[in-house]
């Protein structure tokens, strides 16, 4: 029997899942920002913006009033990114459906959310405003994925991680296929920290990678390589460990399964990632020179061209670990470089250093 499903955030990530779940039969209205993406998807079933060269089914529609995205709907998915969930969900606050609770609500955006506590988890944030049947029945999406390879039906897997084990099944059976993994979890704050602070490590990653390459075009002696690079990757892990751990994460293994190990392994490898194409770019554009500090670039990441998370993620992580009193050399000196206060060669010799 099909559905009707909600999402709100027209983005290359809301639209790929939005595509999956209409392409098994179901009713989906995506709620876009921009007037023209909102045009585009409903007379020409694409959304070329964020999604080039996809084509999307006749069920997708698109609307730009968030309120018609969740008014009534029995599934409601949030992709708006970190920086503007929260406000995007206080503009639909006020649905009676919401407001009474008939709509199970997922979250698919990866990061933190700024509040007058410091940062915090993006599920515990919302369910200070959603309404009190919604504690506890969150459901969080995750995993090793690129809206690229989903839209296109390429086999992914996801981690759909609630304290609702029923919920975490309702949403598991919503988004399924035979090319779309989805498995349940309970550990929703494992698997929260590590989608977030992930994207940190991946700019880090991709600067990393963009040094090693500039080297050998170059003739020059070589100090960086593949061995380096996963050196980098199984420290970042090992620092994701350590604040999810610290911030209640409930599962050691979630962060050696796809959501953890995973997830981080794809973002900071792979050619659809924008932290990593972002780390690439202050080696190989300087892109960091256009601002003054990570608040200015933060206040005009639109000067980007595109949303690299884990920048925003950055700030976060490091007043976290400073909150925890945690070590996380590889976090904390990826915040000094967008900072503008280490260069990137010095933070990867101190960081090499540091290991010895």
């Amino acid at each position: 029997m099909s559905s009707r499903i909600g999402v709100i955030g027209a983005g290359a990530w809301g639209t790929a899942v939005a595509k999956v779940i209409a392409d098994k039969g179901n009713e989906v209205v995506v709620w876009s920002h921009e007037k023209e993406t909102a045009e585009e998807i409903n007379l020409r079933h694409s959304n070329e913006r964020y999604l080039p060269g996809v084509s999307l089914p006749a069920s997708l529609s698109s609307v730009t009033d968030p309120v018609q995205a969740a008014d009534g709907m029995e599934f409601l998915i949030l992709a708006t990114p970190s920086l503007f969930l929260l406000d995007s969900l206080k503009r639909i606050l006020h649905v009676s459906s919401i407001r009474e609770g008939e709509t199970a609500i997922g979250v698919i955006t990866k990061g933190f959310i700024p509040t007058a506590k410091g940062p915090r988890l993006i599920l515990e944030t919302l369910e200070d405003y959603l309404p009190g049947f919604y504690r506890q029945s969150l459901v969080y999406i995750a995993g090793p994925s690129h809206a690229e390879e989903v839209s296109r039906g390429l086999i992914t897997g996801l981690i759909a991680a609630s304290e609702s084990a029923k919920n975490s099944f309702r949403f598991r059976d919503l988004m399924k296929t035979g090319r779309l993994l989805v498995f349940s979890s309970l550990d929703v704050r494992g698997v929260q920290v590590a989608a977030a602070a992930k994207n940190v490590i991946a700019i880090a990653f991709g600067m990393l990678d963009a040094l090693k390459t500039s080297a050998a075009d170059k003739g020059m002696d070589a100090i960086f390589g593949d061995g380096t690079e996963s050196l980098l990757l199984a420290a970042g892990l090992n620092e994701i460990q350590i604040l999810g751990r610290a911030m209640g994460a409930t599962h050691p293994e979630t962060f050696t399964s796809i959501s953890g190990v995973g997830d981080l392994d794809v973002t900071c490898r792979s050619v659809f990632g924008r932290n990593r194409r972002f780390g690439r770019e202050i080696i190989e554009k300087d892109i960091l020179t256009g601002f003054s500090s990570l608040d200015d670039l933060i206040a005009n990441i639109g000067k980007i061209g595109y949303l690299p998370e884990g920048v925003v993620a950055a700030k976060y992580v490091k007043a976290l670990a400073e909150e925890h009193k945690l070590r996380m050399p590889i976090s904390v000196g990826l915040f000094r470089i967008l900072n503008r206060e280490i260069s990137p060669v010095d933070f990867l010799h101190a960081f090499v250093k540091d290991l010895e």
